[in-house]
């Protein structure tokens, strides 16, 4: 059962967010410049989607929910 309806839109930006800052994590990146500035951009498309300004985004779980349920693709990638 899905508790809060994500849009897939905001579920995409949250994992290009994390795949950015996994690059930018390891020594020495390439393009850290070009990284930070995609980071930023996904930083502020992610919160100020209009998501947040409905009923389910109210709450502060649902950016919980969203954080862990985008972090499963980092354990995967580890594994």
């Amino acid at each position: 059962m899905d508790r809060f309806p994500f849009p897939d839109d905001l579920i995409a930006a949250r994992r290009e967010w994390h795949a950015a800052y996994r690059a930018l994590a390891v020594p020495r990146p390439r393009h850290a410049t070009e990284l930070r500035r995609h980071l930023l951009l996904l930083s502020v498309r992610i919160h100020w989607h209009p998501f947040w300004s409905t009923p389910a985004g109210w709450s502060p779980a649902a950016r919980v929910e969203l954080r862990r349920l985008t972090a499963v693709d980092r354990r995967t990638d580890a594994a």
